[in-house]
């Protein structure tokens, strides 16, 4: 075969549609092969989708009604061991959970609630024998309200003294009742309002009353005599009677 013959326009022209063939089928291939990555991407997000949902807010259920409503989405639940005393939320409801409510995980995920144990009173402290400003601090500190003071007057104890207290020491009680000896007599007094006047003066008339004066610090202030009271401990109203303490903050 000649040199003109291999060369000749039909063999061109046969490669040329060989090539545009085999290119078309490449693109087809193509084609095909990114339809089926984005069929098989969409499928999986919408499988994936199918198993998500929105976690419900189950606090303030009690936990059989917790359990229930996450189980309705296809969600468990996991108890937490630990209570937690809780004033508003009654015992055995959900007081917290984890995830969130509104949070988005997998079906068959758990959530984590954590159970009020509701109420629990603390032990009230003993405060027979404490001043009543003592008893009013320690029973604060529990959370303890008072819920009734009554008075008399005696001098078999100090005046301002607690005698007795209902419920005893280490009750458990949310509040206690305090009885409360206001001195021989019924001597009480109301607390005035001691700024602006001499700490020297005044100290001197309160302790003729059998009252416990103390001054501390001396604070400068450039627009006020030395020995001016500036502040002072109770404050002007509260009702005190002989023995208790006060105490006044001078200027310099």
């Amino acid at each position: 075969m000649t040199a003109s013959t291999r060369n000749s326009p039909s063999s061109a022209g046969s490669l040329r549609t060989r090539v545009w063939t085999a290119g078309r089928w490449a693109l087809l291939l193509a084609g095909l092969a990114l339809t089926y990555s984005v069929f098989l991407f969409a499928s999986m997000r919408i499988a994936i989708k199918a198993r998500e949902v929105a976690v419900p807010d189950v606090r303030g259920q009690a936990v059989e009604a917790a359990t229930q409503t996450l189980a309705a989405v296809g969600l468990t639940v996991v108890l937490d061991p630990v209570r937690r005393p809780d004033a508003v939320v009654p015992a055995d409801h959900v007081w917290s959970q984890e995830p969130e409510a509104g949070a988005v995980i997998r079906r068959q995920r758990p959530v984590r609630i954590r159970v009020s144990d509701g109420m629990q009173a603390a032990p009230v402290p003993s405060v027979t024998g404490e001043s009543e400003r003592s008893a009013q601090i320690l029973l604060a500190q529990d959370r303890i309200t008072i819920e009734r003071t009554a008075d008399i007057y005696t001098a078999e104890y100090a005046p301002g003294v607690v005698v007795a207290q209902d419920p005893p020491a280490k009750s458990l009680a949310p509040g206690v009742s305090l009885l409360v000896n206001r001195g021989e007599g019924g001597v009480t007094y109301v607390m005035p309002d001691l700024i602006g006047t001499s700490g020297s003066q005044v100290a001197e008339i309160l302790r003729r009353r059998l009252f416990r004066v103390t001054i501390v610090g001396e604070l400068p202030y450039p627009d006020l005599p030395a020995g001016t009271v500036v502040r002072q401990s109770p404050q002007a109203g509260f009702q005190l009677g002989p023995g208790d303490p006060i105490t006044l903050e001078i200027s310099r």
